[in-house]
């Protein structure tokens, strides 16, 4: 067994190395830079020394070629390279009983993700799982009525962009979805059902989903990566609510059947027959205060770290998203 080593106090910065600086991981570094209370960002590794050069251009921050030597200055890592780079770059820090923090998907295989959580777990430390959605405004408001969904219809559309084909449009996209239904829905998988097909890459480009579950409830999620525009949305249908989420432009909608009608939400009466009291449909569009959920996301790591509390998306959680992501695929492939 591995003894991990003492935790920061709760009032002192994490000593963080971020492992991958393209694109997405420019975003982490800025916001692990205005996150000083939680994180001291020691430096930089990437392979790609043009890539390195940018990110201590731009931001200012140390490099290091060698990764040991920088696994070694450190107590945690972000990982944000290439999902093929997960599981080996992962499995080098928790080997060294630093905390964790990895984009989405958690690695290329059920496998791989399995051997993380293990070692993970070995190490005492924590480790999270970029679903980034869990973050989102839109979400964290909704989840306050108290999700119990019975029907979850998702689209998630985005316009080709060739940055994102080292993976499956499942993999990709629609593991964002995913994630989200299995936040929500406390029960096991009955079936799967999906259909995929390529056209601009060596795997699914659009994928369609329906997940249903021992309770009853059924999700049906699509996912796009050849759209003419940008979609993130998703409907959710329970007994006491129909509640419409719109990631992309921060909107959420939400109608609920009441017994009095509200004076704070616009409402309709409604009859419902002869001798039977009036009801009422209440629309209320909440206001939700704009946000950064990389940057919340990454503090909330920190948070957790410096007062040894749960992962607000465990490794375990990235791990069952990944395993019913690849079952999609799996039933994409062999209908």
């Amino acid at each position: 067994m591995i003894v991990s080593e003492s935790l920061p106090s709760a009032h002192a910065p994490v000593r963080i190395a971020l492992l991958g600086a393209g694109h997405l991981g420019k975003i982490h570094l800025k916001c692990l830079l205005d996150l000083p209370q939680r994180f001291d960002l020691v430096g930089v590794y990437d392979p790609d020394p043009q890539v390195l050069a940018k990110a201590v251009e731009v931001f200012g921050v140390n490099s290091f070629a060698d990764l040991e030597d920088l696994l070694s200055r450190v107590d945690a890592v972000d990982i944000v390279a290439p999902t093929m780079s997960h599981y080996d770059l992962g499995l080098a820090a928790l080997r060294q009983m630093k905390h964790l923090f990895v984009e989405k998907p958690l690695a290329e295989s059920t496998n791989q993700a399995a051997e993380m959580i293990k070692v993970a777990r070995e190490a005492g430390v924590k480790a999270q799982v970029g679903h980034v959605e869990r973050f989102n405004p839109v979400f964290r408001k909704a989840s306050e009525w108290g999700l119990q969904p019975r029907f979850v219809e998702a689209h998630r559309l985005a316009p080709y962009n060739p940055r994102g084909t080292d993976v499956s449009i499942v993999l990709d996209l629609m593991i964002h979805d995913i994630d989200l239904v299995l936040a929500m829905v406390k029960s096991e998988i009955r079936e799967i059902r999906a259909s995929g097909v390529s056209i601009v890459s060596a795997t699914p480009d659009i994928a369609n989903a329906r997940i249903e579950f021992h309770n009853g409830t059924v999700a049906n999620l699509t996912a796009s990566r050849i759209s003419m525009k940008s979609m993130r949305k998703m409907r959710l249908f329970q007994s006491n609510a129909y509640l419409s989420l719109d990631f992309l432009d921060k909107e959420l909608e939400i109608i609920e059947l009441e017994d009095q009608p509200a004076n704070s939400k616009a409402w309709q009466e409604i009859q419902l027959g002869p001798g039977k009291p009036s009801r009422y449909i209440a629309f209320d569009r909440p206001q939700l205060e704009p946000t950064n959920a990389i940057r919340d996301e990454l503090d909330a790591f920190g948070h957790c770290i410096q007062n040894n509390l749960n992962e607000a998306v465990s490794i375990e959680e990235g791990y069952e998203a990944l395993k019913v992501a690849y079952q999609i695929l799996d039933r994409i492939q062999s209908p």
